[in-house]
């Protein structure tokens, strides 16, 4: 895999992918349907052409767009195995036996799937006709579905952005969101609430119908999706309050402050139901899912029953504490997403060429600064 860490200023990459389509109007394959053929196709760089918007403003959109797109992938995949089947959503046919695992975390596990899968591509089909509504230039990673399928009963047979099978998941953000004494934004660090998935590579689905026995195996790869999905969501709870700050017009702020809370309620959501995964061993590869109430964790900083933000340290350790999300610092934050979504493990497979343009595009949002408003 290509050091991302090379391509973090590199417009002139971004202007050549750009030349060659990899970014036009038009909502990626899955989410069509929601946008229609409307959307006329551009070609020219961001700072080149941003119609009425100010450039940062249209890079932070786009950057969201594109963080949108894969997070529809990624919970397009979710859904055709784990969630509900119908028509407001590109479907698989499910799997009787990983959804089963995951009632074991709670029995509506196929509805919040489900609704997690819509939110995501109507936020990505949204931001994208926005600016395209704008003469600006909208994000379509449609090229770089490249990824292949879950062969498990039920996974459709398409191109993927994104890789659910050999995922790495920190899950520092649990006790990040316990803790009273420590903020990410002032350089603290975390302990994991399940060290083995963030020192490995393991299926959040089934690879193949081999994963569905023995029992504990396929509950385990149930309990890492229920972390996983906290996982991607407290991102997002993150990515929309830290770069509202960098943008200029007030309409585009409405849309930050409007999506990002809908990212919050993912969240809390999913940290309730990750509390609920069942203490195990994975008899195939020795992935431990701890009882986090018992030693050697336990106490408040592991307490499964806390899905609210704890109050903790904010602005100045020299101000009382205060109920927030964290991280909310600007400096860095788009760059940042791309990077931890990268150690997750999601983009294992992907091209060179993807990695270029995907923290081209963080560097972009980076870089906004707030302008005088209109």
């Amino acid at each position: 895999m290509k050091d991302p860490g090379s391509v973090f200023n590199s417009s002139a990459n971004r202007r050549s992918f750009l030349r060659k389509g990899t970014f036009a109007a038009g909502a990626a394959t899955c989410g069509a349907a929601l946008l229609g053929d409307g959307l006329l196709a551009l070609s020219k760089a961001p700072e080149e052409k941003s119609g009425r918007l100010t450039p940062g403003d249209a890079a932070i959109l786009r950057f969201l767009a594109a963080a949108e797109t894969l997070e529809t992938d990624l919970w397009q995949q979710y859904n055709e195995l784990g969630g509900i089947q119908d028509g407001e959503l590109p479907g698989g046919s499910g799997s009787a036996a990983y959804t089963a695992a995951l009632q074991v975390l709670d029995s509506d596990m196929p509805q919040y799937i489900h609704d997690n899968t819509e939110d995501e591509m109507t936020h990505f089909t949204f931001i994208n006709a926005y600016l395209a509504s704008k003469a600006a230039d909208t994000a379509n990673l449609d090229q770089f579905r490249t990824l292949p399928s879950s062969k498990a009963t039920g996974a459709q047979q398409i191109g993927r952005l994104t890789n659910l099978m050999q995922l790495t998941v920190d899950t520092s953000w649990w006790t990040r969101y316990r803790s009273r004494t420590k903020n990410p934004d002032f350089g603290d660090m975390f302990d994991q609430a399940v060290p083995g998935l963030n020192a490995g590579q393991f299926p959040g689905i089934p690879r193949d119908d081999g994963d569905l026995t023995p029992p504990d195996h396929l509950q385990a790869i149930a309990n890492t999706a229920g972390f996983h999905f906290a996982f991607i969501e407290q991102g997002g709870t993150s990515l929309y309050p830290s770069l509202a700050q960098r943008v200029t017009h007030r309409e585009v702020l409405r849309i930050l402050l409007s999506i990002g809370p809908t990212e919050t309620q993912h969240f809390q959501t999913w940290q309730d139901k990750a509390g609920n995964a069942p203490p195990l061993t994975d008899p195939t590869n020795g992935l431990v899912f701890p009882n986090l109430n018992a030693p050697p964790f336990g106490g408040e900083d592991f307490q499964t029953s806390l899905i609210m933000p704890e109050p903790t340290v904010f602005l100045s350790r020299k101000f009382p504490v205060c109920s927030i999300i964290r991280p909310t610092e600007t400096k860095g934050a788009a760059r940042g997403a791309a990077k931890a979504l990268t150690a997750n493990g999601l983009f294992i497979g992907q091209s060179p060429q993807f990695f270029e343009l995907l923290l081209d595009l963080a560097s972009d949002a980076d870089r906004a600064r707030r302008d005088v408003d209109e």
